[in-house]
């Protein structure tokens, strides 16, 4: 059957060639294990069970993963052994299945959830290229929906993704999100709902504030942000030279006050500090 469960609709046949996000017929995983790292409302003072699928359908010039977005490396799984993982992951006390860049695999973990449904939420943390008709298949095997927000300026998605017509397909899947899940919160950790988070580009303030506006007209001030500061220059950069450095304080300070100033209520900053390639996680083990 050929594929077009993204906007990039390349109509690859999966069960002989790989589409543009490089996933073949079974999914991939580079690594599954308990991740401690995610903000304390996805997942408390506890631990996510991470599910790190190989392939994407965004190729970010920046991104931290590179070594599983750009290429396919890992274990191939089937249903049942896609659900074992998360079984696994919950009997070793995860707080979530964090099923991150899943977005070539959704056949794949709609028939393990078939298999297996955890007792703990799913969350769906996706890049934010998505088909609403994709999300709409979804609907009754994801708890927590938590795409990321990357950019405004569709120039923007296009120089650094090679995602046309980005915030169009984003907006359209958060809508449909919200659509599906209210925002269910216990002890703090949002057991059903969205979050959006939007990951802070040095020298692009003005598009981050954009993007919480927009956030705003969406969604309102109470919905759960994620406003990342831990760009760090990853990959190939030469030919955006812009992207080579950190991004600075100031910065980042700029885009948070502009998050005060709207009033949102459950905002999450990130500390300078979280800027370090040692977060980077170990794939493929």
């Amino acid at each position: 059957m050929k594929c077009f469960l993204c906007p990039r609709n390349c109509g690859a046949d999966r069960d002989k060639e790989v589409g543009f996000c490089g996933a073949g017929a079974n999914a991939v995983v580079a690594r599954g294990e308990l991740h401690f790292w995610e903000e304390p409302y996805l997942a408390g003072g506890g631990a996510s069970g991470a599910v790190f699928f190989s392939g994407c359908n965004l190729q970010c010039a920046f991104c931290q993963n590179q070594k599983i977005s750009f290429s396919v490396a890992g274990e191939e799984t089937t249903g049942k052994a896609l659900a074992d993982i998360f079984r696994r992951l919950e009997d070793e006390g995860a707080e979530n299945i964090d099923l991150i860049t899943p977005t070539p695999y959704v056949d794949s973990i709609k028939a393990a959830l078939d298999l297996y449904k955890p007792n703990v939420p799913v969350i769906y943390n996706c890049g934010g290229y998505e088909k609403r008709e994709t999300i709409e298949s979804l609907n009754g095997y994801i708890d927590v929906y938590l795409p990321d927000y990357k950019y405004f300026d569709d120039a923007l998605a296009v120089k650094y993704s090679r995602a046309p017509r980005y915030r169009e397909f984003c907006e359209e899947a958060i809508l449909e999100m919200r659509a599906q899940v209210e925002d269910v919160v216990e002890d703090g950790v949002l057991k059903k709902g969205v979050a959006i988070r939007h990951l802070v580009l040095p020298t692009h303030t003005r598009d981050s504030i954009a993007v919480l506006d927009r956030v705003f007209a969406l969604l309102g001030k109470d919905v759960f942000l994620s406003i990342m500061s831990q760009y760090v220059p990853c990959g190939e950069l030469s030919r955006f030279p812009e992207l080579t450095r950190p991004l600075s304080s100031l910065e980042y300070k700029a885009v948070v006050a502009h998050a005060e100033r709207l009033g949102f209520e459950n905002a999450f900053m990130q500390e300078m500090s979280s800027a370090r390639k040692e977060y980077v996680p170990a794939f493929l083990r």
